[in-house]
């Protein structure tokens, strides 16, 4: 599996392992912190929902964010080019530019993009570029308290998540999109098949139900 993701270039990406998240938001608050996005506004967020039947009840959390993909409907669906993909594989979104049409949030399958309400401008998860740029890891990750966030290139052999990728049985969300992303989950399967209850909490624009 990781063989399929070494090239010449640099790539972003995140291993998140759902055996370990405790649904605690520490990264949802950090990320908040650090980016002060708008209120409502989160640009990663957990699902978690009650799954079982009792007295065999369990918790399934779901850590969501931008998936970074790599031919990215985002970007092609932006008029102004304010959203684009950097040389390591970052989506990011150029405010200067944005006219906040949100063709972007309409064309992102994941539906992890919000917009402010103040501003008209559109924001999302950028790995907290300010920091993984300059060899830092993004505020989410440095944050868990399970350290179930792993950070790294996927492009490099060497590093830790393209070593730990080679060692699980990864997924993707949304599998049958095809093409590649740069958020990958242990356990999401798993995961996936536990039956949700109601008033499951959302992310994104709160207010908005995420449309």
């Amino acid at each position: 599996m990781a063989n399929e993701r070494v090239s010449a270039e640099p790539r972003l990406g995140m291993l998140i392992d759902l055996s370990t998240c405790v649904g605690c938001n520490a990264c949802a608050v950090a990320c908040k912190m650090e980016n002060e996005t708008p209120r409502d506004c989160f640009s990663t967020w957990v699902e978690s929902w009650d799954a079982g039947t009792y007295p065999a009840v369990s918790r399934a959390n779901l850590p969501k964010l931008c998936n970074h993909c790599a031919d990215a409907p985002c970007v092609s669906v932006c008029p102004t080019g304010a959203s684009f993909v950097a040389d390591d594989g970052v989506v990011l979104v150029d405010p200067d530019r944005c006219i906040g049409c949100k063709y972007c949030m309409a064309a992102c399958p994941f539906q992890v993009r919000w917009c402010d309400d103040e501003t008209g401008e559109v924001g999302k998860c950028t790995f907290c570029y300010h920091r993984s740029s300059q060899g830092l890891q993004p505020k989410c990750v440095s944050t868990c308290i399970t350290k179930s966030r792993l950070f790294g290139d996927l492009s490099d052999p060497a590093s830790d998540i393209a070593r730990r990728l080679a060692e699980v049985d990864a997924e993707r969300l949304l599998p049958e999109l095809g093409g590649e992303v740069a958020v990958y989950y242990v356990g999401l399967s798993e995961t996936l098949a536990a039956p949700k209850a109601s008033g499951v909490c959302r992310g994104g624009n709160i207010d908005e139900g995420r449309s």
